[in-house]
């Protein structure tokens, strides 16, 4: 658990999936913003530091153990803040704990398209979260040790990465057992015929200030999914950068930061 200043509202910084923890997307972030409010970050099951628990799988079982969490920390009211899959989390939180949540920074948030890629491609993805675990789990764990191939999947720049960033994406890929994490992700929102965690249809009901972050080369998560939430929100807007990829918070963290800084005001009234 991480905590910064005290002043101002707090924000909940949510991780991604994949090859990813609490350090990692949120490296420079955490001091940039912890410096005037207080921060608030963890590990997912099976994610970081978190060893030793089952993971959770589907993002409505993540965000009410976030809201458990800061049930703990007797925090009522926090601004959320999710990459990727902690973007899906985020959203979970404030449609199932609306008091909870004051504000979204919601970075390439997943849960906003209705399949992956293509037919194909999804009925692909689908088969393989169907694959036992004695078959998958090696095979996942085995593709986690091609780390420079892996990152230029994911980022659009990775010489621009900060060293400690890269050191610590190394290590989350090779940590046994560092794969089932979002395996159990897949399995819960990759349905046989599209994604069970589409939430493009209950978006709408999202009223809190709102702002999306998104890297216009992003090869993980479309910028279509967030263009298309932000149309059914009646409080969001999209931000996107040129340039830059899926971690669009470390590649372009001084955008964000600014960005995040500006739209804080809004999540007060």
């Amino acid at each position: 658990m991480l905590r910064g200043g005290a002043r101002g509202p707090a924000l909940l910084l949510l991780h991604g999936g994949g090859t990813d923890n609490a350090a990692l997307s949120w490296y420079a972030a955490f001091e940039a913003l912890g410096a005037d409010h207080r921060v608030i970050a963890f590990d997912m099951p099976g994610y970081g530091g978190s060893t030793g628990l089952e993971p959770l799988g589907s993002p409505e079982a993540m965000a009410d153990l976030a809201a458990l969490v800061l049930a703990r920390l007797r925090v009522r009211r926090v601004v959320a803040v999710g990459s990727s899959m902690g973007g899906d989390v985020a959203m979970n939180l404030a449609l199932r704990h609306p008091g909870l949540v004051a504000g979204l920074v919601l970075v390439a948030p997943g849960g906003l398209v209705p399949y992956l890629r293509n037919g194909v491609a999804h009925t692909a993805a689908w088969a393989a979260t169907r694959l036992p675990d004695p078959v998958i789990l090696p095979l996942a764990g085995l593709a986690n040790r091609f780390v420079e191939t892996t990152l230029h999947r994911v980022v659009h720049a990775p010489s621009a990465l900060p060293s400690a960033v890269v050191a610590e994406f190394r290590r989350e890929a090779l940590r046994p057992g560092s794969a089932k994490g979002f395996l159990r992700y897949n399995q819960a929102t990759v349905g046989r015929h599209g994604m069970r965690n589409n939430l493009l249809s209950s978006v709408g009901a999202l009223s809190v200030p709102t702002l999306f972050f998104h890297g216009e080369n992003d090869p993980v998560v479309p910028v279509a999914g967030s263009r298309s939430a932000v149309a059914e929100m009646p409080n969001a807007r999209l931000v996107t950068v040129p340039d830059c990829g899926h971690w669009a918070q470390l590649e372009a963290h001084e955008r964000f930061v600014e960005e995040v800084r500006a739209f804080l005001p809004a999540t007060r009234r």
